[in-house]
């Protein structure tokens, strides 16, 4: 059944509240969790489902997703036919867009004789910068049995600032009465924007907006869509993590820590694939603390590490002392140094005796490359 849906997955977006993050990459290759970048999630997702035909929407700073993701061979996407297409705004001439995508209906226009040459009969659409483990295989077994136009997929749990969310209101058979895009404050069921359709719905609405300049998903489809067709929602009660702002990202990477969280996003019938960089194990010297940390293979562990995050490559020397801090890939903490509430791009260097705090609601962000 599953060879009947194509996955879609919006990889051009760069989120101005992560700040220092995405100065050198878009939102979908942050790092997350030690060892996975964002898009992570989504490209798993759509293959435990048994999705081999997947289309990556990037446009600009997108040099790391390349780099990270490589022909898709980690996630068995690197195939003859179908598999794994990066989708730049200069491969397809057709309805090509200007400059930055305005939204996700500019950047379906941007690739659309890439949609005209789908297979499938069915698209999934999702964004790329979303930490979650759904069930694709699920949600699309309940479109078909819901007859609707578009399924929506949408938490009771809100996620993050409602004025960067849409909002669905639901009758008692779950299909969409209302729906609030950007509100002030939350407004019913939060969606996580991904929706299922059939291709030839998708190429229509692609149409629509294009004639009408209408770039975002939200307004041109949703909106006009209650009207006109039948939106079906699929409740998804797991954890999901929507990282918009550096304090987003600090909070729900702390998150990690927690059991029940780490059980829900990395659910071992669901595997999370990332790429294999093939590290060794991580060293802890004869006077190392590690205490209620994730960390990654390839590091050494000197010093006392508490309540962290740490990715690959890290290296914590003797004496050094970090706590409640997201470690990426290749930093360095020198001999005496203090970090706490911190977050540290990759290869940063705090050096010898240096002490830099921030505070839980608003870590200090370490852009990449920078000695401290």
């Amino acid at each position: 059944m599953m060879n009947r849906l194509h996955a879609i997955i919006f990889a051009y977006r760069s989120n101005p509240g992560l700040r220092e993050l995405t100065q050198h990459r878009n939102t979908c290759s942050v790092p997350y969790g030690g060892r996975y970048r964002l898009v992570d999630f989504m490209l798993s997702n759509m293959v435990n489902a048994g999705v081999t035909d997947i289309g990556l929407i990037a446009h600009a700073n997108y040099q790391s997703l390349l780099d990270h993701v490589g022909s898709g061979k980690d996630w068995d996407l690197s195939r003859k036919h179908g598999g794994l297409r990066i989708l730049p705004p200069f491969s397809y001439s057709s309805k090509r867009i200007d400059g930055s995508y305005r939204g996700r209906m500019d950047a379906l226009a941007g690739v659309y004789s890439y949609l005209q040459n789908i297979r499938q009969e069915y698209v999934v659409l999702a964004g790329g910068d979303l930490a979650v483990n759904l069930p694709i295989a699920d949600i699309f077994e309940s479109h078909i049995a819901s007859g609707a136009d578009i399924t929506a997929v949408c938490t009771p749990n809100p996620t993050s600032d409602p004025n960067g969310c849409d909002y669905f209101s639901v009758d008692e058979k779950n299909f969409a009465t209302d729906v609030v895009v950007h509100p002030n404050h939350h407004a019913g069921m939060e969606s996580l924007e991904v929706y299922v359709l059939k291709k030839e719905l998708l190429l229509s609405l692609v149409n629509h907006c294009a004639d009408h300049n209408i770039p975002s998903f939200s307004h041109g489809v949703l909106h006009s869509a209650l009207e006109q067709m039948r939106i079906h929602i699929y409740p998804f009660t797991g954890y999901a993590a929507r990282l918009q702002t550096v304090s987003s990202y600090f909070t729900h990477s702390m998150q990690l820590l927690d059991p029940n969280v780490r059980a829900q996003l990395f659910a071992p019938e669901r595997p999370i694939k990332t790429k294999d960089q093939s590290n060794p194990s991580t060293y802890y010297g004869p006077s190392a603390k590690s205490i209620n940390s994730l960390v990654a293979d390839g590091c050494i562990i000197e010093g006392e590490v508490e309540n962290c995050i740490i990715g690959r490559g890290v290296r914590v020397e003797r004496g050094a002392r970090v706590s409640n801090c997201v470690l990426m890939q290749g930093t360095v903490i020198q001999s005496e140094a203090v970090l706490k509430y911190a977050i540290t791009d990759k290869n940063v260097q705090i050096s010898s005796g240096r002490m830099l705090m921030g505070h839980v609601t608003y870590p200090l962000a370490i852009a990449k490359n920078e000695i401290v």
